[in-house]
């Protein structure tokens, strides 16, 4: 039986599971803060989509480097050296508490000694890593389904991206807002932003238009595709965007295309790259981009291939 590529993702069907992924990935991504060579946009820090599940950029640590792997087809925790060692611990129903005593006891064993923050970040009430004793559900199956959204998320993401030559970020997943994002730049700074703390001013430094896919919030909206532009032009959004599903949420300050409307779609991928080209559009000619200069011609634009067949 083929693997369902857009299954379904209903935030109430894995929310345990989301709130113990959202806050166990950061205790890595908190050591890619710490140990990682400074990016702008903090793009050192994030996670991204491999054959498996989600991966850490190599980390450097005395003479050689490490990195980890959320796989979420064996469903574990797999951090592996330079020099050859592999230690692996798995994804399974627990508390935070438990994941990061045992996260710190591998590390340990590998000769790593790292000391991080250990309060999660961008979520309600947090609760440091080592006081979480909340007992969360972790469903496998909803784990896969998650990633397997992101696989077809960020090959939509990069066909989109092989339209620009400009500035412009990796695909990657952040830890903290637990998104899939690609951003693109003007290449001009943007205005200050009043009160901004570190964080924000430095992803916020120059005027861009970013798209992503981020599986919602409770009270929010379910599994959404998203795009927004910062700072936001003067007619944005009112602009007229594509497919009919997308809307602008004053919410949210962004445009949002439900996932559960692209899975549905004929040619899902496709209805992903249009919505990021419409916002993209809308916000570069109403922010005044010099598209000329940032963009490739049609000839050389993103082909979108929904499915290949390979014989042999």
């Amino acid at each position: 039986m083929p693997i369902d590529a857009w299954p379904e993702l209903p935030l109430a069907a894995w929310k345990d599971t989301y709130q113990l992924l959202h806050r166990c990935m950061q205790i890595p991504g908190k050591l890619c803060l710490a140990l990682a060579p400074k990016r702008n946009h903090f793009w050192q820090v994030a996670y991204h989509v491999s054959a498996r599940g989600l991966t850490s950029t190599p980390l450097p640590y005395g003479d050689g480097t490490f990195e980890f792997r959320f796989d979420f087809i064996e469903h574990g925790v797999v951090i592996e050296t330079s020099s050859g060692a592999r230690r692996g611990m798995p994804l399974v129903t627990r508390s935070v508490s438990e994941f990061y005593s045992e996260l710190m006891a591998v590390l340990g064993a590998l000769g790593i000694d790292m000391h991080i923050w250990n309060m999660p970040v961008e979520m309600p009430d947090p609760i440091p890593f080592d006081e979480d004793h909340v007992v969360r559900t972790y469903d496998a199956e909803m784990a896969n389904r998650f990633f397997r959204v992101l696989l077809q998320a960020d090959q939509a993401f990069k066909a989109f991206a092989s339209r620009f030559v400009g500035k412009q970020s990796p695909t990657h997943f952040f830890w903290g807002s637990f998104d899939l994002a690609q951003t693109r730049f003007s290449g001009r700074r943007a205005p200050a932003r009043p009160g901004a703390d570190r964080m924000t001013r430095e992803s916020y430094s120059h005027e861009e238009i970013s798209v992503g896919f981020w599986p919602g919030t409770e009270g929010i909206c379910d599994a959404s595709f998203y795009a927004y532009a910062a700072p936001e032009p003067d007619g944005f959004r009112t602009a007229s965007v594509h497919p009919a599903a997308a809307y602008y949420s004053e919410k949210l300050g962004e445009y949002l295309l439900p996932y559960e409307a692209v899975r549905r779609a004929a040619h899902p991928r496709e209805r992903i790259v249009e919505f990021c080209q419409s916002v993209y559009e809308a916000g570069a000619m109403l922010g005044g981009w010099e598209r000329a200069v940032l963009e490739r011609g049609p000839e050389t634009g993103a082909t979108v291939v929904e499915d290949v067949h390979v014989s042999t």
